[in-house]
């Protein structure tokens, strides 16, 4: 998953409530992209999702891995995938992800929905503190550990 690849996504869901997390949000934090990403992470509002994803099979992206109402995966012919979330937003701008655990869902404070750059251009993305929170509770592969030591080290001063 390129850069590009990223802005023409986003581009096809520009009239939607879209939010980069994972790798991509973590680059898009620092401002440019620092590892090879295999997918894009995207919260969505729930209440939006089919025209999101008619949106995304205009593009030629199918479902393709569905752990409903947690995540699901969708993918196109040239193998770019994007793993989606769906969010129930509140009155006050937090939102709430299902888990694979019933009645322990994950939070998103309305602060966590913020803007960084991906080549150049604004996008939407969690936070420094929501990346960091999301990378807990469990065994952190080798690009979740290059994530953490970048934003510890670029945005906290601290490393691992």
């Amino acid at each position: 998953m390129t850069g590009e690849d990223v802005l023409e996504i986003l581009a096809a869901l520009e009239r939607f409530d879209v939010c980069i997390g994972g790798g991509w949000g973590v680059d898009a934090l620092v401002g440019e992209q620092t590892r090879p990403h295999g997918d894009l992470d995207l919260m969505h509002r729930e209440e939006q999702e089919p025209r999101v994803l008619a949106a995304l099979a205009a593009l030629g992206f199918a479902e393709t891995l569905s752990w409903r109402p947690v995540r699901f995966v969708v993918t196109d012919p040239r193998g770019r995938e994007i793993d989606l979330h769906p969010l129930r937003y509140a009155e006050d701008g937090s939102a709430e992800q299902s888990s694979l655990t019933p009645g322990e869902p994950f939070h998103y404070p309305a602060s966590c929905f913020v803007t960084g750059t991906v080549l150049g251009t604004r996008v939407r993305c969690l936070s420094v503190e929501q990346q960091l929170h999301f990378h807990q509770g469990y065994e952190p592969r080798e690009r979740d550990l290059h994530d953490l030591a970048l934003l510890r080290r670029k945005f906290t001063g601290h490393e691992v």
